[in-house]
């Protein structure tokens, strides 16, 4: 093993009992069947996919708390005029950093729970790079409607005029966070309705609640307001704001029809009555009516091409054909087909929405069970388990949503009799394996890489923005499911262990060094087209154990090949806070495909590393925070990548390989493979 992997596999095994599902697979049977959150559930999905992600095991303990979620201490958020440094509250050793409230330079640093305590030292900047005065939001923290009236005010220039449009941006990111989508809407349309300089009941009313506010923070508010907005900038500052959300959300807003579509039905029949008093409104008007017909009456090209598209969903239902064609953007609404086997491992394919019950699945699954022939008693009661290639088991709850992008590279969906579980079983040629030669050896390095880079172009695109904000703010709770976000999830874990396979399945130990030269320099490939998801997801299945023990394979890399994988590992390192991988993209320019489970890891560290909320108010620094790491997402994807057009028969050959990537994801059976290739006595 070369000497460049030692840091990592140190750091790997240092990490490897935490590195179980907290509430996934527990004792064989999932914490789905106990009723485990979402939130957790779709965090713990993470950990498997990368060491870049701690997730700490229910046998291992409590993980040390940043800050206590019970505290009833102030809060030590910063003020606009601080350094703009989001603190904790309190610490989990005791050391409070109350001290710090107010004085914008005290209080306990936030620092990273993954990390050792002897790389502590430099990770606190992950949170407070946005400090030092002016980096952050000039908004105190206040009630969510509060902040509602802020971002009015801020769009007429009332207030915060330097700062707007990034005001409206960080509220419109993040309002999911602590302001439902329904509420923001209730609160827009109200405002729409008030008349101009507070006048009436309901002005009377706003005014003194704004005037609560302010006093109930020791008049952080006091000459803010340069003066009520007249009946026109009202009505104009409501309607900038409502058509950035209905620009953000677009997609999204579409795909839950009539109940998104009410509100901006609403405000139009509200904005038609207004124009005789409020001409200067009528091109405004004309907008709202185009977004009323846009959200509720798609293209019927668009509507026609969604109908007939019944699309295979990623590994569970393998068609040629489908895996050609451009990815696009899974809906909840979106028909595909799966297979769900029983305990003989027989199976049936059903028709599903995407966004479907569990038992709505069982029901079709009854269905098609009623009618089979190899079914000579028809089923009972039945419960549906997704079961892995390592006999794992999680058993869904009927009312659980959105199944499918939720599942392992190779875990299947079987449903039983709750008598029966016990009784499942891997696939047989999930546990089960073939030695031969590879269809990689085949191909060139360049091609692969150039259609690993396409494919993970495609999938990173399809992932809405507000997917990362839903994936760890709310997880399978959210209004909006990451459903997109989990098939990029899905498909790095696919890579790391495709890597593993091809090496360990081939027989001969000089095609075996080949492969793995060809590996080091796919990886280039991927690193020289700014595709850091795949870089890493190879570099990754290169340092699984199962293959960095082949020392007699290692030894016949040339020097050269060697070197440059120890240059790649060093981006890897996740020593003070993975600052080589940081320092690589941020001297990119886009396009750029990042590692996305970093990113995740990063968003997770700021929720859990301070509160959101303490009491009603806001945390709206770290909404500002979060907002600021999905703008560097949209930056990553703000030029387009160039597209390879090739038709040639290689060329799909290739294409179509690397979209269907066969893989072994059992640890135990790759290792096993490993020491019969090279036994540990060689």
């Amino acid at each position: 093993m070369p000497a460049g992997m030692k840091p990592l596999e140190k750091f790997l095994k240092k990490q490897t009992t935490a590195l179980t599902r907290a509430g996934g697979f527990v004792g064989g049977v999932a914490d789905k069947a106990s009723g485990g959150t979402g939130a957790s559930r779709r965090r713990a999905s993470l950990s498997r996919v990368v060491p870049f992600f701690r997730e700490t095991s229910p046998e291992s303990g409590q993980a040390r708390e940043v800050f206590s979620p019970d505290s009833e201490d102030p809060p030590s958020w910063p003020s606009a005029t601080g350094t703009g440094v989001v603190t904790a509250p309190n610490s989990a050793n005791g050391s409070g950093s109350g001290s710090g409230s107010g004085s914008g330079s005290g209080g306990g640093d936030v620092r990273s729970p993954s990390l050792s305590s002897d790389e502590q030292s430099s990770e606190a900047s992950l949170i407070m790079e946005g400090g030092g005065g002016g980096g952050g939001t000039p908004v105190h923290a206040d009630t969510p409607e509060n902040l509602t009236l802020a971002v009015l005010d801020s769009v007429v220039g009332k207030r915060f005029g330097h700062c707007k449009e990034t005001l409206l941006d960080d509220f419109m990111l993040t309002h999911p966070i602590f302001l439902a989508a329904d509420r923001l809407q209730q609160v827009l349309l109200q405002q729409f309705s008030l008349e101009g300089d507070g006048g009436g009941k309901e002005g009377e009313a706003e005014g003194e609640r704004r005037e609560r506010g302010g006093r109930g923070r020791g008049g952080e508010r006091d000459g803010e307001m340069e003066g009520a907005m007249d009946g026109a900038e009202r009505k104009q500052a409501v309607l900038t704001v409502a058509f950035r959300y209905l620009d953000t959300y677009r997609e999204l807003l579409q795909e839950e029809g009539e109940r998104s579509n009410s509100f901006p039905k609403e405000l139009y029949m509200c904005a038609v009555q207004e124009l005789t008093r409020y001409p200067e409104l009528v091109e405004d008007v004309l907008k709202l009516q185009r977004w009323t017909e846009i959200l509720h009456c798609p293209s019927d090209e668009e509507k026609e091409s969604r109908k007939k598209q019944v699309r295979p969903l990623f590994r569970h239902f393998r068609r040629i054909d489908a895996c050609l064609q451009p990815r696009e953007a899974f809906r909840g609404s979106d028909e595909i087909f799966c297979r769900v086997y029983t305990p003989d491992h027989s199976y049936v394919t059903i028709r599903s929405r995407l966004s479907c019950r569990v038992g709505e699945i069982l029901a079709l699954v009854k269905e098609k069970l009623q009618y089979s022939e190899d079914q000579p008693v028809l089923p009972g009661n039945l419960i549906l388990v997704a079961v892995t290639s390592a006999g794992e088991k999680a058993v869904f709850r009927p009312s659980d949503e959105a199944v499918f992008t939720t599942l392992g590279v190779n875990t299947h969906l079987f449903a039983c009799e709750p008598s029966e579980l016990d009784s499942l079983l891997p696939l047989p040629e999930e546990i089960h394996w073939t030695p031969g030669d590879s269809k990689l050896h085949d191909m060139s390095a360049e091609e692969v890489a150039n259609q690993l880079v396409v494919f993970d172009w495609e999938l990173f695109s399809c992932v809405h923005e507000v997917e990362f904000v839903c994936y760890v703010f709310h997880g399978e709770q959210s209004r909006w499911r990451p459903l997109n976000l989990e098939l990029v999830l899905q498909r790095c874990s696919e890579v790391q262990h495709w890597v593993a396979t091809e090496i360990l399945q081939c027989q001969s130990l000089p095609k075996r060094i080949q492969l793995l030269r060809k590996f080091i320099k796919i990886a280039a490939l991927c690193k020289q087209q700014q595709d850091l998801l795949s870089f890493l997801a190879v570099v990754l299945g290169l340092d699984n154990p199962a293959v960095s023990r082949l020392r007699l394979t290692w030894e016949g890399l040339p020097g050269k090949f060697r070197k440059q994988f120890q240059q790649f590992e060093s981006i890897a390192d996740p020593s003070r806070n993975h600052k080589s991988y940081r320092d690589l993209i941020t001297s990119l320019r886009p396009p750029l495909i990042p590692f996305t489970p970093l990113l995740l890891k990063d968003l997770t560290f700021l929720h859990e590393s301070c509160k959101t909320f303490h009491g009603e108010l806001v945390n709206f620094e770290k909404m500002h925070k979060v907002a600021e790491m999905v703008r560097n997402i949209r930056r990553y994807r703000s030029s387009q990548l160039a597209m390879d057009t090739e038709t040639s028969p290689s060329h799909l050959q290739t294409k179509a390989y690397v979209r269907q990537l066969q893989v072994i994801d059992n640890q135990n059976l790759l290792f096993d493979m490993s020491c019969k290739l090279e036994p540990k006595d060689t």
